[in-house]
């Protein structure tokens, strides 16, 4: 058992601090199980998108992963208060400029599409959460580079995610990367801790200032995802079902994200490929 912290409160899993759970070694490894889950559907998305395949088709695709893991899905029926509905699917498909929360559909893939799939696995009651953004069929060297950008933001977020280091640390890393590129930030949107829920606090912004915001420990486990716009601006409008969003200016949109656990030893990552 960890040492007794004034203030603090236990869990079976680990320490609470306010809102925040410490997670045990032990937690961090039953999330890492979770996460490969999320791995493993997010390579077989990947290998399968090819011009002509529908996001449906994807979709089940997801769903086939998760059944024979013996996980379930911690996106299908998901309702937060914006949502009109509970969510349809398993998979997030976001193609072109819509940005996140991509409901799939009967849409068939074209050549030169960019893609964003986000997707979440739950096991033995722990929750992994990841994103790619990739081309089908032949690339638009304008988005090669914007994905390519996502990922080194995602890259440094992870770097600044040590013990000792504070959430703007994260955030100011990320906004670094996207800012000095030119793109634009999802605006109001960002990652979260994660565990035996999808979204746990605290809050991880894509921009901020360093040295602010809350301390990072050993035993946090965060969301951390980079969701960045070509034409350089924030805004973003809703699409009709309530849940896509789309970059204002119609812009493409890229979106990469990691499980990531704070350790002693440094960042692990907990959805790597």
């Amino acid at each position: 058992m960890p040492p007794s912290y004034r203030g603090f409160r236990y869990s079976n899993t680990g320490i609470v601090i306010g809102m925040v759970e410490l997670k045990t070694d032990a937690s961090i490894d039953a999330m890492h199980r979770a996460g490969q889950v999320v791995a493993r559907a997010l390579t077989a998305v990947r290998e399968a998108a090819d011009v002509g395949v529908s996001l449906l088709e994807l979709d089940a695709l997801a769903r086939e992963v998760l059944r024979e893991a013996g996980a379930s899905s911690p996106f299908l029926g998901y309702r937060p208060s914006f949502a009109p509905t509970p969510f349809p699917a398993v998979l997030c498909t976001s193609v072109n400029d819509a940005v996140v929360h991509g409901v799939p559909t009967g849409y068939r893939l074209r050549d030169g599409d960019l893609v964003s799939v986000d997707f979440g696995a739950e096991l033995d009651g722990w929750v992994g959460d990841s994103a790619i953004s990739f081309v089908v069929g032949r690339p638009r060297p304008a988005d090669l580079r914007l994905i390519k950008t996502a990922e080194r933001a995602l890259a440094a977020g992870i770097e600044a995610a040590v013990a000792g280091n504070r959430i703007g640390d994260i955030a100011h890393a990320i906004g670094t990367v996207c800012r000095a590129a030119g793109y634009g930030i999802l605006d109001g949107f960002g990652g979260h801790g994660i565990g035996r829920r999808m979204h746990e606090d605290p809050d991880v912004p894509n921009e901020g200032r360093p040295g602010r915001g809350l301390p990072l420990r050993p035993g946090m486990v965060l969301a951390i995802e980079p969701m960045l716009l070509a034409g350089g601006t924030d805004g973003y409008r809703v699409a009709p079902d309530g849940w896509t969003l789309r970059t204002r200016d119609g812009s493409r949109a890229a979106h990469v994200e990691h499980t990531v656990a704070i350790t002693e030893a440094g960042p692990r990552i907990l959805t790597e490929r």
